[in-house]
């Protein structure tokens, strides 16, 4: 019983992280993107913002459909 809620524990903090890594990474390509367009290059700019909004929504969907309804408690545990 004990090692099942340290096994639930560590995969949701293995989720948070993957959250928070996720959402630097899109944030750093949205940064980086900015840059780029605004020193001319434009197909790469587009590309870079392309990729940082990709790498938001996951950290979005990892976020709302594992990590927020496990600490609600609404996930049914698996069998």
């Amino acid at each position: 019983m004990v090692s099942e809620s340290i096994a639930e524990l560590l995969a949701l903090l293995l989720y948070a992280g993957l959250a928070v890594v996720l959402t630097v990474l899109g944030a750093l390509a949205e940064l980086a993107s900015l840059e780029t367009i605004t020193s001319g290059q434009s197909f790469f700019g587009l590309w870079e913002v392309a990729l940082g909004a990709l790498l938001l929504y996951a950290a979005y969907n990892v976020v709302t459909e594992l990590v927020l309804p496990e600490l609600r408690g609404e996930r049914e545990p698996d069998d």
